[in-house]
C-alpha cells in the first residue's frame, strides 16, 4: 500500500487540522495509507517575542517546507495564513480547504465572563500576537490597554486563566471552533469592528509545485469560494507589500457571482487608517477558457479544477484595491507602521 506522508506543527490545533485533512484524504483515496510526521518549527520554538517583532516572514513553515524539499514528506498543512505570498521556488498551495469563520473571538478571564471589550473596565489588558487586530481595536476601544501574548493556543488560555496580567484575549474563532472551546467565546468581532486576516479560518496544503501525482491527489479538496477569495485576499497583501510587521485586514464575501473585497491599512496604534472596497465577477464558465497556463500558480497556489479566468478576476480584484490604497496614500501609513514596530 502506497504510504502519503503529511508534514505538520505538534501543536495541538495544527495536528487537529491535519487530522480533518487526513480523514477526507482517506476517504476520498481509501487505497492510500497516510502517516503523519509532526515538527516544531521557528515560531513555536521562540515564545518571548512578539511575532512582528521576529521579522521572519516563514515563522511556522521554514522547517515544514525543508522536510518537503528534501523529499521526507509529501505534503505539508498550514493555516492559510501561515504562509506568506511569496512561497519559495518549488513550492505550491495545491488545496485550499473550505473556510471556517474568519473572524477573531474574544476569550474573556474567569472572572470577566458575560463582559464584552466596551464593558470592561477602564486600563483593561488585553492580550493579542497581532499587531492587526491591537491597531484596529484600539482605534474603537481607547479604554483598554492591548499587549502581546504568545505561545499555542493552550498556553495562551492557560496564561488568561492564571494570571491576573489579562482580562480578556483575542484568538481566530475558527482555531478555538476546530479546539472544540467553542464555550469559551465570550464575544465574535465583526469587520465592522475588527477586519481579520488575510486567509484566516483556511487551510492550505503545501506541495512540491513539480509533484503533479500529489497535486492530483489534494487539488480535489479546493473549495472554490474559499479558493477566489483567498487569491484576492493574498493579491491585495501581496501587492501592498504587507506582512505580519504592518497592520494590513481584509473581509471578503461572494454574492450573486460577484466577490466583495474590503480590505484596510492601519497605523500601529489604530489612529491613521484607510479603508475601500471593490467588487469583481467571478462567475465565468468553464468553456471561455483559454488554454494550458506556463506557470498555473497565482500568489502561491495551483488549482487546476477551478475556472482559470475566475481565479484571474480574484487576483486583479486584490491588485486594484491595493492600488488604490497605494494612490491614496496608504505607503506612508504602512512605512510609519514598519519602522515604528522595528524601533521598538
Amino acid at each position: 500500500m502506497r504510504v502519503i506522508r503529511v508534514g505538520t506543527r505538534k501543536s495541538q490545533l495544527a495536528r487537529i487540522q491535519t487530522d480533518s485533512v487526513v480523514t477526507t484524504l482517506k476517504t476520498l483515496y481509501p487505497g492510500l495509507q497516510f502517516e503523519i510526521i509532526a515538527m516544531s518549527t521557528t515560531g513555536d520554538k521562540i515564545l518571548d517575542t512578539a511575532l512582528s517583532k521576529i521579522g521572519e516572514k516563514s515563522l511556522f513553515t521554514k522547517e515544514l517546507e525543508h522536510a518537503l524539499e528534501k523529499n521526507e514528506v509529501d505534503l505539508v498543512v498550514h493555516s492559510l495564513k501561515d504562509l506568506p505570498t511569496m512561497l519559495p521556488p518549488g513550492f505550491t498551495i495545491g488545496a485550499v480547504c473550505k473556510r471556517e469563520s474568519p473572524y477573531d473571538a474574544v476569550v474573556f478571564h474567569p472572572k470577566f465572563v458575560g463582559k464584552t471589550l466596551e464593558t470592561l473596565p477602564e486600563r483593561s489588558v488585553v492580550g493579542t500576537s497581532s499587531l492587526r487586530r491591537a491597531a484596529q481595536l484600539q482605534r474603537k476601544f481607547p479604554h483598554l490597554e492591548f499587549r502581546s501574548i504568545r505561545g499555542n493556543l493552550n498556553t495562551r488560555l492557560r496564561k488568561l486563566d492564571e494570571q491576573q496580567e489579562f482580562s480578556a484575549i483575542i484568538l481566530a474563532a475558527a482555531g478555538l471552533q476546530r479546539m472544540g472551546w467553542q464555550n469559551r467565546v465570550g464575544q465574535i468581532l465583526h469587520p465592522e469592528e475588527c477586519m481579520y486576516a488575510v486567509g484566516q479560518g483556511a487551510l492550505g496544503i503545501e506541495v512540491r509545485s513539480k509533484d503533479q501525482d500529489i497535486l492530483d491527489l489534494v487539488g480535489v479538496l479546493h473549495d472554490p469560494e474559499t479558493l477566489l477569495r483567498c487569491i484576492a485576499e493574498r493579491a491585495f497583501l501581496r501587492h501592498l507589500e504587507g506582512g505580519c510587521s504592518v497592520p494590513v485586514a481584509v473581509h471578503t464575501a461572494v454574492k450573486d457571482g460577484q466577490l466583495y473585497l474590503t480590505g484596510g491599512v492601519w497605523s500601529l496604534d489604530g489612529s491613521d487608517s484607510m479603508q475601500e472596497t471593490m467588487q469583481a465577477n467571478v462567475h465565468i464558465p468553464a468553456q471561455y477558457e483559454d488554454g494550458p497556463e506556463d506557470d498555473p500558480q497565482l500568489v502561491g497556489i495551483t488549482a487546476l479544477n477551478v475556472p482559470r479566468r475566475a481565479q484571474l478576476a480574484a487576483e486583479n480584484l486584490g491588485i486594484s484595491l491595493a492600488s488604490l490604497l497605494l494612490n491614496k496614500g496608504a505607503k506612508n501609513i504602512l512605512d510609519v507602521a514598519r519602522q515604528l514596530n522595528d524601533a521598538h
